[in-house]
């Protein structure tokens, strides 16, 4: 071998270990970043018997993807439960006093201990108080239930504003992969920005990723909606800041195509958006409907009946808070308004009309002979309360069983609903892990490999410095032997 050929071997082996040195540094850099994949600096023969270092990015497309889908998995368990989780600390469960189950059974025990002794105007009392109760702890869960819906919406608008601001700056990251690819230049971390702001995407809503020419990537909402391509599509939502049991949320649209609510026609199936969309729409509507159901059955079974004509049932002691009617289907926000009649609370009313009936006037006075033992009307009331009645379908909940019955097996539905979701939850947290964890052991760095591969590289490298320094120092003997 030449002096010529064995320093340019020489000087060609530096050069490369250089490179692999650099990438390996690059590696242990990165290692504490989640969105670093690994660089991987092989060394190629040439054609020519050359040798140069190619620096490739450790990747895994189908390992990414499960990632991906596993991230939006738990974030939508993750945003239906949160929402539970407020609704079940705040209206408790058939064990607590403040259920709504437990002051309608309060309320029932206290009519029941008034029908024994009719007389008592201190038992009386005391079962008004409880309807009061009983009202309010209605209205209180239905704000409940409405500040969830109101803050889902909230979060839904906070959401598809994070989408839209990621869609840009996937624009920019994409645009300089698919640059540097034409380019043949190193477009290794910019692959890594451009995979990180798709793992942040996948947060708000289910996407897939479509690679195509020039490591350009086409973007598609779960459910099959073109998010992006070539640039941003427009993601748009009005947001709603008051709710009640009547307001519907607007929906979440991506380039025009609904992709919540109960019209879309192609929904997303999953992230944070998903699963606020689904607390908004569907579990809290439906939890709302079982309470505007309870208060509805209130109204209906203390009504007052005319004693003298054909004149119309009016409301008795439970009222919609703005007149008499008596509603004879669901009718929401009901759990919202509803009320004790004023004509039977004192001052101004008076508690023996439970007794007596005449809320609404003399026709509709029961006690006509104005007995103190009257039982008439308060064991008809009784009857009424265990009687068995049917519900609207929407609650999902089983007709034909007493008031008392319903109420105790909404809170019972609601507590299945949440430990169901916390179930889910906890397992698509773990599923999302075991994919991480793969995805990191398939792309992400071995700092102890990195090290003892250093220690190699260096090795290398100081054997390249020798070979040239003995070629230097012969190219010194040859010029003091020609001079």
């Amino acid at each position: 071998m030449s002096l010529t050929t064995a320093f340019s071997t020489a000087s060609n082996s530096l050069l490369n270990t250089a490179t692999q040195l650099a990438a390996s540094s690059r590696n242990i850099e990165g290692a504490s970043n989640t969105s670093y994949s690994r660089k991987n600096a092989i060394l190629v023969t040439g054609a020519d018997g050359s040798t140069s270092v190619t620096v490739s990015r450790a990747s895994d497309a189908a390992l990414f993807a499960k990632m991906l889908a596993s991230t939006s998995s738990s974030s939508e368990q993750t945003a239906l439960l949160t929402g539970l989780t407020t609704l079940e600390t705040t209206i408790g469960d058939t064990q607590s006093d403040a259920s709504v189950a437990a002051k309608l059974t309060t309320f029932n025990t206290a009519l029941s201990t008034y029908a024994n002794s009719p007389d008592d105007d201190t038992l009386a009392q005391a079962a008004v108080t409880a309807a009061e109760d009983l009202a309010t702890a209605l209205n209180s869960a239905s704000t409940t239930v409405q500040k969830v819906r109101s803050d889902a919406d909230a979060s839904m608008a906070t959401a598809v504003s994070s989408v839209n601001d990621l869609l840009k700056q996937f624009e920019t990251a994409n645009n300089a992969v698919v640059a540097g690819t034409v380019k043949g230049e190193d477009i290794s971390d910019a692959l890594d920005a451009r995979d990180a702001i798709l793992s942040k995407l996948s947060e708000q809503m289910g996407i897939s990723a479509v690679t195509r020419g020039n490591n350009d990537i086409v973007i598609y909402t779960d459910s099959g909606v073109t998010l992006f391509d070539k640039t941003p599509r427009s993601v748009t939502f009005d947001s709603t800041p008051f709710y009640d049991g009547t307001t519907t949320g607007n929906a979440v649209y991506v380039d025009g195509v609904a992709v919540t609510g109960a019209n879309a026609p192609m929904p997303l199936k999953s992230g944070a958006i998903a699963g606020l969309a689904e607390l908004r729409d569907n579990t809290t509507v439906t939890y709302q409907d079982q309470l505007d159901e309870v208060a509805r059955g209130l109204i209906d079974a203390f009504k007052e009946s005319d004693q003298v004509s054909t004149g119309a049932d009016k409301s008795g002691l439970f009222t919609n808070g703005t007149d008499a009617t008596v509603p004879s289907t669901l009718t929401r926000n009901l759990a919202a308004t509803i009320s004790v009649n004023t004509a039977a609370v004192p001052p101004s009313g008076s508690v023996s009309t439970l007794r007596d009936g005449g809320m609404n006037g003399t026709n509709y006075s029961y006690n006509t002979t104005g007995a103190a033992s009257f039982t008439t009307r308060l064991s008809a009331l009784q009857t009424a309360m265990s009687a068995q009645r049917t519900y609207s379908s929407s609650t999902q909940l089983t007709s034909n069983v007493s008031l008392t019955t319903f109420a105790a097996a909404s809170v019972s539905w609601f507590e299945g609903l949440r430990q169901a979701t916390t179930t889910n939850a906890e397992t698509q947290k773990t599923v999302l892990s075991q994919a991480s964890t793969a995805l990191s052991n398939a792309t992400g760095v071995n700092t102890d490999q990195e090290y003892a591969a250093q220690l190699e590289l260096e090795r290398s490298y100081q054997g390249s410095s020798k070979l040239i320094g003995i070629v230097q120092n012969m190219y010194d003997s040859l010029f003091t032997i020609i001079k």
